[in-house]
Parts: C-alpha cells; sequence; structure tokens
C-alpha cells in the first residue's frame, strides 16, 4: 500500500480567513490563561459540551485525532484499542477524542459521518479527513505518520507536557498581504499579492493554491448558488454554466458532484473546450487537495473521461 496523503488545504473552508484567524487568536488566549486545561491523558472522551476545549483549542497545540464510534458497532471495537494503543506509543504527540455518535449527534453531523468507524483529525481548528473502517495497525500508523508530516509543516510540533512557545513566529507578511485582502474582499489585491510571490518563487505551493482560491473567490462573487445549479441543468453542454456551477458547489463543501460535474463535462466535449473543463478539473484538484481521497478517486475518472 502506498502510503496515505493527508490534506489539510481541501478541508478549509476558502471564504472564511478571517474567522479562521479569529479562531486561532482566541485559542492560544484560551490556552494562555489556562481555561484549557491539560488532558487527563493521550486518550480522551469528548462531548458537545467540551467539544471546543478538548477538540477544536486543544488542536492548536497537537493534531487531535477523532475516533466516531458508538457502543453498537463491532468493527469500531477492533479499531479503537489499535488507536489507544499507537496513541499510548506516541506519547502525546497528538491526542485521541473519542466520540459516541448516539450521544453526541451534532458531532457526527458536522463531520457529515455516513458511517462508522470514522477516523478524522484536527490542526489548527481545520479537519482533516483521515480514514473509515477498521483498518490493520500498520496502516493506521500510516495514516498517523502523515498526519503528524501535516501538522508539523503548518506549525504544530508541540507534545503534552511540554511549556507551549511563548510566541508564534511572525508569519510571512507577503502572505499577511493578501490574506487582509481577502477578507476585504478585495480580489485584485489578493491575486497580485500571490502572483508577486510566485514571481520570485514559482514553485511555492501555497501562493499557488491561494491564487486558485481567489480566482473561485472572484468567480462565485456574486452569485447565487442555487441559480447557478439550475442554470447548469438547463445547459449540460455550456462550458461556463458547468464551470460556475462546480464552483459553487466546491464552496459549499459538495466536493464529489463538483468533481464529476466537471469530469462528466471533459466526457461529452473535445477540442479546445474539452481542454479547458480539464483544466478547471485541475484547479479544483488543487484547491481541494491532491491527497484528498475524493481527489484521488476523481482522477481515475478524469483518466478515464479523457482516455
Amino acid at each position: 500500500m502506498s502510503t496515505p496523503s493527508v490534506p489539510l488545504r481541501g478541508a478549509v473552508d476558502l471564504a472564511a480567513v478571517a474567522a479562521a484567524r479569529e479562531a486561532q487568536s482566541a485559542a492560544e488566549r484560551r490556552i494562555a490563561s489556562g481555561e484549557v486545561p491539560p488532558p487527563v491523558g493521550v486518550v480522551v472522551d469528548v462531548t458537545e459540551a467540551s467539544f471546543q476545549t478538548e477538540v477544536l483549542d486543544r488542536s492548536f497545540q497537537v493534531p487531535v485525532v477523532i475516533d466516531l464510534w458508538a457502543t453498537w458497532c463491532q468493527p469500531c471495537r477492533t479499531l479503537s484499542p489499535i488507536l489507544e494503543q499507537l496513541a499510548a506509543q506516541d506519547a502525546g504527540a497528538w491526542v485521541l477524542a473519542k466520540v459516541d455518535v448516539d450521544a453526541n449527534p451534532r458531532i457526527s453531523q458536522a463531520f457529515q459521518v455516513q458511517s462508522i468507524p470514522t477516523v478524522m483529525a484536527v490542526v489548527k481548528g481545520q479537519p482533516v479527513p483521515l480514514f473509515q473502517g477498521a483498518l490493520p495497525e500498520p496502516q493506521v500508523r500510516q495514516y498517523l505518520d502523515e498526519l503528524l508530516r501535516v501538522a508539523a509543516a503548518n506549525g504544530v510540533t508541540g507534545r503534552l507536557g511540554e511549556a507551549a512557545p511563548a510566541e508564534e513566529p511572525a508569519g510571512d507578511p507577503r502572505f499577511d498581504a493578501a490574506y487582509d485582502a481577502i477578507e476585504a474582499a478585495d480580489w485584485d489585491t489578493a491575486e497580485a499579492a500571490y502572483r508577486s510571490i510566485l514571481d520570485s518563487s514559482p514553485t511555492d505551493a501555497d501562493a499557488r493554491a491561494g491564487l486558485l482560491q481567489v480566482q473561485l473567490l472572484r468567480r462565485t462573487d456574486g452569485v447565487d448558488p442555487e441559480a447557478a445549479v439550475q442554470a447548469a441543468g438547463q445547459a449540460p453542454d455550456s462550458l461556463e454554466a458547468q464551470a460556475t456551477a462546480a464552483d459553487v458547489e466546491l464552496l459549499s463543501g459538495r466536493v464529489d458532484e463538483a468533481l464529476a460535474r466537471m469530469i462528466e463535462l471533459v466526457r461529452r466535449t473535445a477540442g479546445d473546450e474539452r481542454a479547458a473543463a480539464r483544466e478547471h478539473v485541475l484547479a479544483l484538484f488543487t484547491l481541494v487537495g491532491d491527497g484528498d481521497p475524493r481527489v484521488i478517486t476523481a482522477r481515475t475518472a478524469l483518466a478515464n473521461a479523457l482516455f
């Protein structure tokens, strides 16, 4: 089995940059003030009432892995001990949060859980899909190792029991300018900021993804999502209508629908229109995250549509 790739970018609400930054600041204040108490161990039972402090706030210190289970679920009884054992082995590099979905339905609804066991993670307040089903320990370990790499790349490198750093390193002011412009819905300034970064660092993946995000937000600014989807239904072969509908579906979290819509257009078209539809699909892949399981599946579908 190839090493699983855990996406972080694809989990982010592209239109909520300001809210995300405020959430981080609020979490840091609560941690510094002691409002977020140290966990009793590396495995904690989490309820709807404790989710904010035990999962969201904690995720700014260490990754939080969420085991969504139920007492009647037989595969859960196989997976949960594996997760607990690995949490103990890693000794505070991450926290295992156990959520009984029957007792805490709003948590499972928030994660759009379709079946259990489902394992999610949260890093810096952002949900990260991991896997479903009772996987064997070696595969679970691969997902966790990849999660820790993603967390480290995003500045989450703490360990329970260690003192938190006095101050988080300052962010890159070039990106801060783009974030501020996005908050102000100033797409021209945001796009210019990302293009400036790419001019000096052409391979910067974050700047490339940021530019695509701004372009998506620009395209959908003022668009009525319901009307866009209806228009696409009335013009199934229109590149403009289908692309707009896919954009609003992506922003609303309907990733599978957005990708399937554009791949089906690739299947039906030819020439320049097919090339443009393919480029739109590839841009959506980048926005969701190349390691997202939905993208991995969609890449196969795209190849089949092309060939």
